[in-house]
């Protein structure tokens, strides 16, 4: 229900949306901008509004964009029109003719009218205004009080001074008062620059749903500002928390008001034409039909009303109306930063912002606040681009979102099992996949380590990367799989896409990818994921690739690791924070037989480690070890485990373990097992360790060096490992063995020269 004031300028209405209740005012007539903060008249006119419709949780001002004062804003303005109410009722006290008793002459009324003037004009433009000059007319009178001589004045003043106090102690009881008593010494009436520091509006323009906090926070400190495709994003410290504010800008914000119009009109023809359920099967092409139609719709509207607009102005327009039509908003703004990591949004929508993981600066809240509307849109777009449910029968959805510039893991989780409506978690992937290298420079593996997962995945062995959740787990394996040669097959099995499959078919690798059913999800046609894993087996010699091991397809995973062995490297993530951990979880949660475990070559174990103050966190490999064949009931108690590399905090790093060094690797030794070069040989067999080791150091270092971060990326890394694995079988052939210094001379002079083109961009 809504309740409508006559009035033709700025009407409103009272709308409930969930739990709140919305003062909406209508100021599309108004000459001027709505705001508390700097308009007197918008704040009187509001607070008469409030005093009708009683109650609300929100004030919102619609002209072109919305302007909405939250809870505790709009609670101030409550509190003030409460007080009015309170006041009017007891105006008697402030009428100088019912106190009057004409046998006073000495005063005059114009005192009483003064009091008038600021309780029923002043208190409710300017409530800060109306306690600054009460709190001066009093000190005022009191001091007049003191040189009084007539005795029949007294009385009379008082009564005056009484009334005074009366509405100084009320005044001083509104939270507005208290905020900024503080800040008045010395305040001028109209003056309003304390109220920009209590009045922030979040502003939606009308095309759009979700809200934006536009203005900058108050006393804060700007940490750094970067721009990225016409956004203005500012990293602010917070004063009163330890979370850092992440402010973005985007262009949709700073339009003119005759482009504001355009987007609304084009929007709403757009809005008639709702896309089919087979449009998203390829959303990229769905994105360009529509692109091409809002384009051209752009250019007739703004013909139409006699707007000239440049190509690139009528390229942005669009690129703004697809990302609010088809699109899923400001997220894409979020997930088009490479800094950003991790985005979450809680429920319910339009009262809390979105929060967000940022590279250098960790967790983050923004300026941002999605609304319900948004919420709905979204699930409904991410429901027809994966084919899941998501509903009261399947209250979780676990899904990938691929747009221009970005790619995410999405889960979504509804009532029943989230009762407050609908909650988002995006976990944003690296544009390009993640090299050994990029880890190096990261610190998150040294460089012995790097060349000690190349050996083990040359060698074929079965790999679970463990860690828990946002430890980097699936980045690492995605690493992994740029260490594969390219003349192998590789078969990747997922339930939500998230492995660098796409990256890693430019770059020319016989890589097939499946999909199978989330073990969260009912009733849909797709495979399970164990019946996916038995199908990779029918499927010709491959590497196997598992997105992450959760449920009933780990028995498949350890039937194709026993089949798979000494035939290709079979590799996946699941999560445990150690050794014994993944060890608990296959056997004990996903009932895979003790002795099928022992299949596991090898657990490399990925974790965040924090700083002292617990404000800071990096990722690291703590751990690669080697599971040992030779136990029977517990690996733990009776030596199953064996580290080869572990985590040191003093020097931030992975140290090689005595039993590596001295060369007691149960899974080195069978690698060196099927290599005659290697075969009883443990000095040949680390030293092409050392080898691998040395060139992805060096790799790394030519790219500091030189200012290439592009020579770390997967397309140079795959050529640099076609190179080493070329030169390596060339010594081969011509000296009879594997030296490494010949090895590294043929392939540092290859480096050399492909440095010496010309750098990408």
């Amino acid at each position: 229900m809504a309740l409508f004031e006559k009035k033709k300028v700025c009407s409103y209405e009272v709308i409930r949306e969930s739990d709140d209740i919305i003062l909406k005012i209508m100021c599309e007539k108004c000459t001027s901008l709505p705001s508390l903060e700097d308009n007197p008249i918008c704040m009187s006119n509001t607070v008469d509004k409030l005093i009708e419709s009683g109650n609300v949780t929100k004030i919102v001002f619609s002209q072109k964009r919305d302007y909405e004062y939250n809870f505790e804003q709009t609670q101030l303005l409550i509190e003030i029109a409460r007080l009015y109410k309170k006041l009017y009722k007891k105006r008697d006290l402030f009428d100088y003719n019912s106190l009057y008793t004409g046998q006073c002459t000495n005063c005059v009324g114009f005192r009483y009218a003064q009091i008038n003037n600021i309780v029923f004009n002043l208190l409710k433009s300017d409530p800060l205004g109306a306690y600054v000059e009460i709190k001066r007319l009093l000190r005022k009178e009191r001091i007049k009080n003191e040189k009084l001589l007539k005795e029949e004045c007294i009385p009379c003043q008082k009564n005056f001074i009484s009334i005074l106090e009366y509405l100084l102690d009320q005044l001083e009881k509104t939270k507005i008062v208290s905020i900024a008593k503080s800040e008045t010494a010395g305040f001028r009436l109209g003056d309003r620059s304390i109220y920009r520091k209590i009045f922030n509006p979040s502003i939606k323009p009308d095309f759009m749903f979700t809200k934006l906090m536009a203005a900058y926070p108050a006393n804060a400190e700007e940490i750094q500002t970067y721009k990225l495709h016409g956004t203005e994003i500012t990293i602010f410290k917070l004063s009163e928390t330890v979370q850092n504010l992440y402010h973005i800008l985007p262009p949709e914000f700073r339009l003119s008001e005759e482009k504001y119009d355009l987007l609304d009109k084009a929007k709403k023809i757009l809005s008639d034409y709702e896309p089919k359920k087979k449009e998203f099967v390829d959303p990229e092409r769905m994105r360009q039909v529509f692109y091409n139609i809002g384009h051209d719709l752009l250019e007739d509207l703004s013909n139409h009303a006699g707007i000239r607009l440049s190509s690139k102005e009528a390229d942005e327009l669009t690129s703004i109306l697809v990302r609010y039509t088809v699109g899923f908003g400001l997220i894409e703004i979020l997930l088009a930063d490479e800094k950003v990591q991790d985005i979450t949004i809680n429920s319910p929508m339009g009262q809390t912002q979105v929060f967000i993981v940022h590279q250098e600066f960790g967790d983050c809240v923004t300026n941002i606040i999605p609304t319900r509307t948004d919420s709905e849109s979204w699930a409904s777009k991410l429901r027809m681009l994966s084919g899941r449910p998501l509903d009261e029968a399947n209250p979780v959805l676990d899904t990938e979102l691929l747009i221009p510039g970005a790619r995410a893991r999405v889960a979504v989780i509804t009532a029943p099992l989230n009762p407050s409506g609908i909650a988002y978690a995006f976990r944003r992937h690296r544009d390009k996949p993640w090299t050994l290298p990029l880890f190096i420079k990261a610190r998150m593996i040294s460089p012995l380590a790097a060349g000690l997962i190349s050996f083990i995945i040359d060698g074929s062995r079965t790999i679970l990367v463990a860690g828990t959740r946002s430890a980097g787990k699936s980045s690492l394996l995605g690493a992994m799989m740029t260490e594969i040669m390219r003349k192998y097959r590789v078969i990747t099995i997922e339930d939500t896409l998230e492995l660098p499959v796409s990256a890693l078919k430019k770059l020319n690798y016989n890589i097939q990818s499946m999909k199978v059913a989330s073990a969260m999800t009912k009733g849909t046609t797709e495979v399970p994921a164990d019946e996916g894993i038995r199908t990779t087996l029918r499927l010709g010699d491959s590497c196997l690739i598992v997105g992450e091991v959760r449920s009933v397809e780990a028995a498949a995973l350890y039937e194709a690791m026993r089949v798979g062995a000494l035939a290709n490297v079979v590799a996946g993530t699941i999560h445990g924070d150690s050794p014994y951990g993944v060890y608990d979880r296959v056997v004990n949660d996903l009932k895979v037989e003790k002795t099928s475990f022992k299949a596991t070559d090898l657990i490399v174990v990925a974790n965040p480690i924090k700083s002292p103050d617990g404000l800071h966190k990096w990722r690291r490999v703590t751990q690669i070890t080697e599971v040992r064949k030779h136990w029977e009931n517990d690996p733990m108690l009776e030596g199953g485990f064996s580290d080869l590399m572990k985590y040191d905090p003093k020097t931030d790093q992975l140290e090689p373990s005595k039993e590596v060094t001295n060369g007691d690797s149960d899974v080195l030794k069978s690698i060196a097992g099927n290599v005659k070069e290697w075969s009883s040989n443990w000095d040949a067999l680390w030293d092409n360790i050392l080898l691998r080791s040395k060139i992805k150091k060096t790799i790394v270092d030519y790219s500091a060096r030189l200012n290439r971060p592009d020579i770390l990326e997967a397309d140079f890394i795959v050529k640099a490992n076609d190179k080493f694995h070329n030169a390596s079988d060339h010594v081969l052939e011509e000296v009879g063995s594997l030296e490494s210094k010949r090895i590294f001379a043929i392939w540092e002079q290859w480096l050399k020269q492909s440095l010496k083109k010309k750098q990408p961009g």
